[in-house]
């Protein structure tokens, strides 16, 4: 005879299967996180070199005293950050790095003077104001240039940035916990602080907040610095850490930390009854627990998300004075939001079977609780959201021009889908307000009630855990108002010079069409069409280029261009050394012994 089915097993079985979906997608977010740091690791770059002293590829009569750099915002540095290397890769004496007359955005350096003739590179590893870092080279010449310059290895150790972003990624999920996940026990869920499960949550919050904070505090001398792993034990490189203001910020996170983990051991704890002479002293501390513990937990908590803002690039940029405000606003309430509904989904996800009817009534008052704040978290997300997509993006062809805006319309997209599923979850709290919620009334219509929240809730958690995968991956991603580099198209009249040239060449009336793409520091693309007044491609004997700035100190450098078609030149490989505003000088040989100069001025970023 065939055993029965047993029910409570089965649900058992769905239950495991079903949290197992759920770690397995926390456990995917946080590896595409990883994943999307180590694939786009120069995108680290938020702060931006501008200019240098001498410029890349310029070609000097004598050595220069020293070498300069000049960054769009503040950076330090130590005395492993920048490197002189000769052709043969051999790292020379260099003086120590400082800043120059107080400026925190230009970094200096004193070179030998008795350097030989050829080609030189200086490699430089700084850290930007928001606390990533940036790294790069360029050459110069003493004499004439050699005739093969030293390859440069920019990057750190691979695991270094991988155990950053792993102390990132926990320390960002131990706040949710941490904050959400405590209010959620200890206040908006009534049964919440008798619950083993709930505490433990919270708790792990902690211990995951304190832990990443620990390994972001280690990892950054190293991961700074450009050295291997083992520098997380370098007493020199922890002491310049701690040195920055992220490592001060650190050492602050960890204070509140451990303060806000005594206010909900606190807060969770039984109260004890009154009894005879000691109702007095009950009375004070329970007084203490109902005002004076909330409001010394609120100002922690703010002060807790402070300590990411004034350390990351909210603090840089346009705006910082309301910037800060704003992205602190936008962390807590995603942290409320995404902290309770965790604990609030392990309490749901529980067998109908199993379920105590007492402990199922005991989660109705939180439902619409936690519905109201979600809302209200929703609201502050969505204002602080939109100004602070502004401010890092700044046009509409930079959201799908860069990284960061294809990240941040993926987020929305998560958000979007969030708000609908608890606008969803708010109507069926809402209808069901005034039913008890437990199988102690109705156990069919229940299973059918939980059922449905519990699916509403699950998702709500998985999108939840995809837009904190793609908030981690934005905040270590150039913002793209600094990293959009909006192509170069633009036309300009053959000065009047030419018109009186050889008509056949057909330059009379006419003009020169220029696209550059991308138009950013570094190797860039520009194509040439030199077209007549009616509108046709002109075929010239030459066309010759050179890079201009409006800096008269700083040299022309030449420009490469090649015949692609008759009438369309090209540059495959126009260096731009830095930033700024440039002349791209064509002089176009329109015959044996005219020759035409034209001035095409342009903005790289």
């Amino acid at each position: 005879m065939m055993r029965g089915t047993h029910p409570a097993g089965h649900r058992r079985v769905r239950l495991i299967a079903r949290l197992a979906v759920v770690a397995f997608l926390v456990a995917g977010g946080l590896v595409a996180d990883l994943v999307s740091v180590v694939a786009t690791h120069p995108a680290y770059a938020h702060a931006y070199l501008l200019e240098t002293s001498p410029v890349d590829g310029e070609v000097l009569a004598s050595p220069p005293a020293e070498v300069r750099l000049r960054f769009n915002e503040a950076v330090s540095f130590n005395q492993r950050s920048i490197h002189l290397l000769d052709v043969t890769a051999k790292k020379l004496a260099i003086g120590i790095p400082g800043h120059v007359d107080g400026k925190a955005n230009t970094a200096r350096v004193s070179l030998p003077t008795d350097l030989a003739e050829g080609t030189y590179v200086l490699a430089w590893r700084v850290t930007s104001a928001d606390s990533h870092v940036v790294s790069g080279a360029f050459s110069f010449s003493v004499g004439h240039p050699s005739a093969l310059a030293a390859p440069v290895e920019q990057d750190a150790d691979p695991a270094v940035p991988v155990v950053d972003a792993v102390g990132r990624g926990l320390a960002f999920l131990g706040v949710a916990l941490a904050l959400g996940g405590a209010l959620f026990v200890a206040v908006l869920w009534p049964a919440g602080r008798d619950d083993r499960r709930g505490r433990r949550i919270v708790w792990c919050g902690f211990a995951a907040l304190t832990a990443g904070t620990v390994v972001v505090l280690l990892v950054q001398g190293p991961y700074a610095a450009g050295t291997s792993l083992t520098g997380v034990f370098d007493p020199e490189l922890l002491s310049t850490t701690l040195s920055t203001r992220l490592g001060q910020a650190l050492l602050v996170r960890l204070v509140i930390v451990l303060a806000l983990g005594v206010a909900f051991g606190v807060a969770v704890r039984p109260s004890p009854p009154p009894a005879g002479a000691g109702t007095a002293r009950v009375g004070a501390a329970g007084v203490s627990r109902r005002i004076v513990l909330p409001a010394a937990a609120a100002a922690a908590a703010v002060a807790l998300t402070l300590t990411w803002t004034l350390a990351d690039h909210a603090q840089t940029g346009v705006q910082t004075w309301l910037a800060v405000p704003a992205t602190s606003l936008h962390l807590l309430a995603m942290a409320l939001w995404l902290g309770g509904l965790i604990p609030l989904a392990a309490c749901v996800l529980i067998p109908e079977g199993r379920r105590e009817p007492t402990r199922a009534s005991s989660l109705e008052p939180a439902l619409p609780r936690f519905s109201r704040l979600a809302q209200i978290c929703f609201a502050v997300i969505a204002v602080t959201g939109v100004y602070l997509s502004w401010r890092q993006v700044g046009t509409w062809g930079a959201l799908g021009g860069t990284d960061f805006g294809r990240l941040l319309l993926g987020k929305l997209a998560a958000v979007l889908a969030v708000v609908g599923l608890a606008a969803g979850a708010r109507r069926f709290v809402r209808r069901h307000s005034r039913e008890p919620l437990g199988l102690d009334a109705a156990p069919s219509a229940a299973v059918r009630r939980l059922r449905r929240l519990r699916r509403s809730v699950v998702a709500e958690v998985v999108l939840g855990v995809a837009v904190v995968s793609i908030t981690a991956v934005l905040v270590d991603t150039a913002p793209a108002r600094t990293s959009y580099a909006p192509p170069v198209h633009t036309k300009v009249p053959v000065p009047a010079a030419a018109n009186g040239a050889d008509p056949a060449t057909g330059l009379r009336g006419g003009s020169v069409e220029v696209k550059i793409e991308p138009a950013r520091a570094g190797s860039n693309v520009a194509d040439i069409y030199i077209t007549g007044r009616d509108g046709s491609l002109v075929a010239v004997p030459e066309v010759s280029g050179e890079l201009e700035s409006r800096d008269p100190s700083v040299p022309t450098f030449p420009v490469k261009i090649s015949a692609a078609e008759p009438g369309h030149y090209v540059a495959n490989s126009m260096s731009i050394p830095y930033p700024g505003t440039w002349v791209l000088r064509l002089d176009i040989r329109v015959s044996d012994f005219d020759e035409t100069p034209v001035r095409v001025p342009f903005t790289a970023r």
